[in-house]
Parts: structure tokens; sequence; C-alpha cells
């Protein structure tokens, strides 16, 4: 390897070559310079549906929200400094904040993790990251973070994601792991040629599609839909919204009342057992447990028929409707597939469980276009046929901490340190934490009632550190921040697995103001901890990207694919990794031959009952698929003070909240709010009309948002997109009584485990009410930058006083 292979950062584009590309999780676009200087993004030319969410990053990034320097709050840099015992950790997002050189912020962060590692162990610390926070596969927070913590003794992780909590944990015991389903999923050339029905529980949003983990380089989701419709598919959807999915062509909409799927999908079930439909030799020779499965359908464990009288008063759908749809499932090549938001709620496991359970008895799993899948529509991998290897990947490390959480369980970790939870099968501890360290994302988004995880964060923790690039609700509410470059400041590889290009993601500009990579942020700090070897292995970062680069391509060939070079691929700008008539029929080989390529479940074979799970006795997750009513939905009584059944889904104009301040987001918000889809009965009945300001709220808090009607949304279902950064009346939490000025629906969502067995996010389990905002509108701050206090940038920190000042706190 060579020893400096860095090559020159942007200054080449300005002469012969005029642009170069980058990837981002929602494409791949082109780079355009005028003398030098990155002046434009365009769509990716082969790209035949380009997203047009990155066309204005490059502004955002010049923009004025940028962090420019290290900043620090000013009663913690007081404490840190001697002049107080107090840090007033309760003043976080209110306090001003004192920008100081990068010598002294790391010495500070530094000294913090060493004070917080010896007075309390690496337990005391939360790896904090969660998001989308680059594409590139070097330079991705969460990877740089976690092997940052774990060369310096390790770090408290989190455990699965809020997309998917309740089916990652579920699914390896009944089929197999989410991340190998994804990749096997039956692919969109062969669904043309051989499904003659696609049922859709929840559509399959293309916005949602417009995104992949490592970038998405050719979107194929939309053409896909339209060939499908062209070759005379036929489509049903079935959800709340009729405009989640399109085909260019007709489809039939069947709503239904928000988390009900799962009694829908029991009723279908039981109508092909009812009427001889079902499958049994596929059954017998297959799947496990079904001689448990029919006696709850028909009623014979517990006196009620799961037939379609009984789901049509849970669901709305008409009964004979449910019965026409089960005839019609047996009589076609059938295609079911279920959007990930549907195991976002109470009981989420069960939708997930029961479709698997609806697929095994029609005895189309493992045949071309049968079967079912979990996402097509949620990211653009899936249904790809292209390579599937793992691309570039930065080791992170070995972690000496065994302790974790549920992802979606921070706020409890926060406010019950030492009690016990239930996780897949075992009880486990919430540690005892005093410092986070946040990199990439931001928890203001994912988490659900931020009221109450605002005073968590408000009380709990000693210290919170994030690498940030903007002045974020996450960023605000921390004690040290330290700017972080973008996408485009720096060199990096986009991949993803699946996906039809890999990406040279040539630095395109200079860092804004003092903006670090966060590897040399990384490398300063285990510099200053004694971790300089360990973490780098004495490497600088582009010669990690031509590491992780020949390793891939090691893992490439195994594949059938060749890489050039690392030198060759470079010079190139992006390689070409698709594979031609290749078709992917997801668990064909189990299908065939189930004993010599069984699936990795404790049988080897579907699991329609889990003995696994029933033996963890949970009463809200037994051993096979069933119907629980969750604690908020639209037939209990909770729904006469909140009648509206809130969705939250992914917007799209952005991805989550990145660059929710960039001009493509701003050009959907009315008003400067996001807007609230309502039924037009819904908005009538409550004298509301077209661009109304109102007060979205329930017990747990309130939001502002502008009303935009509909024709496409289900009656008593209202539609507010995530992704709106945190903009609250006031810091402190207060529930109902912190007005959310911005419409950011999580200060409404519900913060309990989806079951004992995932303790997944539901934030599809919320009811709300909607009103007319009375008064004068209150001024937004969402994109307010906090106040800065002049300081003198050389001034360094005292570390005995520090340590003093620090002990003497944590003691009090």
């Amino acid at each position: 390897m060579k020893t400096d292979p860095k090559p020159p950062q942007h200054t080449p584009y300005g002469g012969a070559k005029a642009h170069s590309y980058t990837a981002t999780h929602w494409g791949i676009y082109e780079v355009r310079y005028r003398e030098g200087e990155a002046v434009a993004l365009e769509g990716f030319a082969r790209d035949p549906s380009p997203s047009p969410i990155g066309l204005g990053m490059l502004d955002a990034v010049k923009g004025p929200l940028r962090v420019q320097r290290p900043a620090v709050r000013r009663s913690w840099l007081a404490a840190a400094r001697g002049e107080t015992t107090d840090t007033q950790r309760g003043l976080r997002g209110q306090e001003e904040f004192v920008e100081v050189s990068w010598d002294e912020a790391l010495d500070l962060v530094a000294g913090e993790l060493q004070r917080v590692r010896q007075a309390h162990g690496n337990t005391a610390i939360f790896g904090g990251s969660y998001g989308w926070s680059s594409a590139g596969r070097f330079h991705h927070a969460q990877s740089q973070v976690h092997r940052f913590l774990n060369s310096v003794g390790g770090y408290v992780r989190h455990a699965d994601s809020y997309s998917l909590g309740a089916a990652r944990v579920l699914m390896p015991h009944i089929v197999a792991p989410m991340d190998e389903m994804h990749t096997l999923h039956t692919s969109w050339s062969v669904l043309e040629k051989h499904t003659t029905l696609f049922v859709s529980f929840g559509g399959v949003p293309a916005k949602n599609a417009q995104v992949s983990s490592g970038g998405v380089g050719e979107h194929v989701v939309p053409q896909a839909l339209r060939r499908l419709d062209k070759a005379g598919v036929k489509f049903i959807n079935i959800s709340p919204i009729r405009n989640d999915i399109d085909t260019g062509g007709a489809v039939e909409w069947i709503p239904i009342r928000p988390n009900t799927d799962a009694a829908l999908i029991l009723a279908l079930a039981c109508t092909l057992y009812q009427e001889g439909l079902h499958d049994p030799v596929f059954l017998a020779q297959h799947c496990v447990g079904f001689d448990k499965v029919h006696p709850y359908l028909t009623g014979a464990t517990d006196g009620i028929v799961k037939d379609a009288t009984w789901a049509a008063n849970i669901t709305g759908i008409p009964a004979e409707r449910i019965v026409a749809l089960a005839r019609a499932m047996a009589a076609n090549r059938t295609m079911l597939t279920m959007a990930w938001s549907l195991q976002r709620s109470h009981h989420g496991e069960q939708p997930f469980w029961s479709l698997v359970t609806l697929a095994s008895m029609l005895g189309q799993i493992g045949l071309p276009g049968g079967g079912f899948g979990v996402g097509y529509g949620t990211t653009n991998m899936i249904g790809n046929a292209n390579a599937k290897f793992s691309g570039p990947t930065l080791p992170q490390g070995k972690n000496a901490v065994r302790e974790f959480i549920p992802v979606s369980r921070i706020t409890d970790m926060l406010e019950k340190p030492g009690e016990t939870f239930d996780y897949n099968g075992e009880k486990h501890r919430y540690p005892d934490i005093r410092l986070i360290y946040w990199a990439g994302g931001n928890p203001f988004h994912h988490h659900q009632d931020l009221n109450r995880m605002l005073g968590a964060w408000q009380s709990k923790p000693e210290t919170i550190i994030v690498n940030e690039q903007f002045w974020t609700p996450a960023a605000k509410l921390a004690d040290i921040v330290l700017p972080a470059t973008t996408g485009l400041e720096r060199n990096d590889i986009g991949y993803a697995s699946r996906e039809r290009f890999m990406v040279a993601m040539k630095q395109a500009m200079d860092p804004v103001g003092e903006a670090r990579d966060d590897y040399d942020i990384f490398t300063a700090l285990a510099e200053r901890m004694g971790a300089r070897e360990v973490f780098t292995e004495g490497m600088n970062s582009f010669q990690w990207l031509e590491k992780l680069y020949e390793q891939s391509r090691e893992r490439a060939t195994r594949a059938g694919l060749t890489l050039p070079p690392f030198d060759e691929f470079w010079q190139g700008d992006l390689l070409d990794l698709s594979v031609e008539n290749k078709d992917v029929v997801m668990f064909q080989d189990f299908r065939n031959d189930p004993v010599a390529h069984p699936l990795n479940t404790p049988s080897g074979r579907i699991e329609l009952f889990s003995e696994r799970i029933a033996g963890f006795a949970y009463a809200d997750c037994p051993g096979q698929a069933q119907w629980f009513e969750p604690v908020e939905w639209l037939g209990s009584s909770k729904a006469v003070a909140h009648p509206l059944h809130l969705l939250t889904d992914q917007p799209f104009t952005k991805l989550h909240s990145q660059y929710d301040h960039a001009a493509y987001s701003a050009g959907n918000k009315i008003g400067g709010r996001e807007p609230i889809t309502l039924a037009r009965t819904d908005a009538h009945a409550r004298g509301l009309a077209e661009g109304d300001l109102v007060r979205i709220f329930n017990d747990r808090g309130a939001c502002l948002a502008a009303v935009r009607l509909s024709d496409d949304i289900h009656t008593g279902v209202a539609k507010l997109s995530t992704g709106a950064w945190f903009d609250p009346s006031g810091w402190r939490a207060s529930g109902a009584g912190n007005l959310e000025k911005h419409g950011n629906p999580n200060v409404l969502t519900l913060d309990i485990g989806a079951s004992s067995l995932s303790q997944g996010c539901i934030a599809q389990t919320c009811l709300v009410q909607v009103e007319r905002y009375q008064g004068t509108a209150p001024q937004m701050s969402a994109y307010a930058l906090p106040q800065m206090m002049e300081q003198a940038l050389s001034r360094r920190a005292a570390p005995k006083a520090n340590t003093a000042a620090r002990s003497a706190e944590v003691t009090q």
C-alpha cells in the first residue's frame, strides 16, 4: 500500500474536468465546477428517476446553519475551568455557547471521557449514533464513533432500529434475519413475468424507495411498478392512504383502520382454511406449528372464530370483501408485501408474523412471483437483482462493554438506571449513563414522546458531546459541539449491496469554517487518550479508503464480479456493477429442497408457531401470530377524546430530518410549518380549510401544523410526516403545555415498547385531536442559531481544575 496516496482535493475540476460525483442516501449527484469551485449539483444522468432531495444540498452545506467552530455551553465550560461546580444541565437548549479553540475542545472532551471512565467505568458512556449520517462507507459517523469508543474501552450500545425494531427481533425466530431478507427479495423482473396479483399492506411508496443506506445509483421502483402494470398485474392496496402506491394504472384501494392489519390477515387465513384453499403439503414440508395455528383461527382455543365477520368489525372492511380477497389470493400467483411501518405499532410483531402465516398457507413461498415481501418500496435496494456482496466497511473493533438497550428505549434508560427490562427472552438492566457521545443522526427526530425525552435529556447525563454539521436540535441540546464535515467536504466511497454503482466520492469543496472529518476528530481524541494506534492502525483516511476498497474487491470476486485496482477505480469515478439477466426468487432453494437448504431457524423451517418464543412466556407476544388490541386505536375508549389516528410517515422532501433546512424541504411547508393531511370530511367537521393553522394535541404534547386536504386518506386518520426540526416553545419539558411550533409529530407519539419480545418503536400507534389554532401564531425558531458569547479562542482549560470541579458536582 502506498505511504502517502492522498490526491489533490477539488482543485483539478476547474480545468479540463468539470464534474465529479458524490453519493447520498437518496442518490448519486454530479458536482459541477467553475474555476475550481463547486457551483451546482445535478441529478445523475444514468438514473431514470433521480431524487430532487439533494439538489439544494450544496447551498445548505454553505449556509448559515453550519457549526463553524467548536462550541461549549457556557455554564458547563465555567465548571470545566474551575469557575463553578454547577454545570446547570437543565439549561441545555437555552444557554449561550462559547466558541473555543480545537485544542481546548479536544482537551475538554478527552478529559471528560477519562473522568467518566475512571469514576464510573465505560458502562456509563452511551455511544449514541442513529440515523443515515453519510452514504460514504468510511466517513460513516456511526462506525467512526463506535470504533473510537471501542478503542478506549467500549460503550453502551443500542440494538435494532426505529424502522424495524419489532421485525428485527421477530423474523430470525420464524424465517430469517431482516438484513438477509433485504437482499433476497424476489426481483422486480421476476414479478413482472410471473405475478398476477400484487397485494400490498401499507403501499409501495416511491418516496421511501428514494433511499438506500450506502447510496442509490439507479432508482428502480417507479419504473418497476409501471412495468408490472403494463404486464397485466392486478394491484390491491390495503392502507389508510390511497396514493402510497403509484403504478401508472389502476389500483384497487381497500381503506383500513390503522393498526388492524393483523386482524384482517388472520381472517384471510381463516377463510383459506375454512374453504380448503390452503396448501397442506407446503405447510407439512416447509413449516412447523400449523397444528397450533388453525385451532386459533377457528376459535377452538379461545371461542372466537377469526373469520371475515369478526375482522370486519375491527378493520372496517366489509366481510364479503375479505372473503373475496382470500379467494383471489388462492386463485392467482400472488405476491403479498407489507410496509415496514406496520410493525412500528403496539404488538408490531403480529402483522409480520400474520403475513408469513398467510403466505405459508397459500403455499407460494419460493415460487417465481409468489410468496411475500417485507419492504418493497421501503428502500431502493429491495427487489434489485444487482450484485450482492459486502462493500467497503470500516471495522468497529471489539466492544468490551456488554450492556446495551433496544434503540427506542433511550428515555427509559435515562430515567430508570438499574431497572430491568425484557428483551428477546432475556432480562437486562438499564445502565447508569453519565456521558452521551453522539455522532450522526438526530435523536430529537427519531424518538417518541419528545417532551418526556427532553426532561430526561436535561436532567440525567452529566455531559453530552456531539459531532455535528449543522445547528440541529441535538446540537443545541449538547454541552460540547464539535463541527464535522459533510460528504461534499471529504473523500469517501459510496456503495450499498444490490445497488448498481460504486462511487468515488471526491472532495468537492474545502470544509466550511473549522469543520473537521469525524476520523480526524477521533484520531486527535485517541491520541490524547493513548489509543491512537488502536484507532488509526497507523493510517490516514485515504489509506483507509484504499484498504477498505481492496478488501471489498476480494468479496466481490467471490460474488462473481471483478473490480479494478483502487487507483483505477478512483481515477474513473464510478463502477457499474449491474448483472445481466439475473433473476432472484426469495427462498427458492429452500422450497425446492428444505433439507439441503434449511432456514436458520430452530427447526430449519418456517415457524408458524415458535416453541422458542412461546418459552419466553410473554403475555403480549405468544408463540404464534395473534390479534391484540393496541393501547390506542380507533376502536378504543381513548378515541373519544382523541378521535383521529395520527400516521407519521417518512417525508418525500428529505430523509428523516436531514436537510430539513434545505430549499426542497422548505418548499413543501405551509407558512414555514409542516402540513398535516386530513380527509375533507374530518376537516369540515372541525371548520377547517386548506392552509389553516391547527393545533394537534393529546395528553403527551401538542404541535402546530397547516392543513392540507385530501380525498386519498381514510376518514378518522391524519398524516403528519416526520422530519421537522424540533422547535418547542420552551426547552424545559412540560408535557402538553410545551407547544412544538414547527410540526414535529414526535411530541405526540407514544414511547412504550411494541412488546416484551422486541421493545420496538410504536410511533404509528397514536391518537390525537385537531383544532384551529386561536390567537397569533408564535414565531418559529427551528433554524435560529444559538447565542454565542464573545470569547478568546486561545484560552485553555486547566485540567486539574476541570477534574476537581466535575468531581465536586457528581458527589453532590
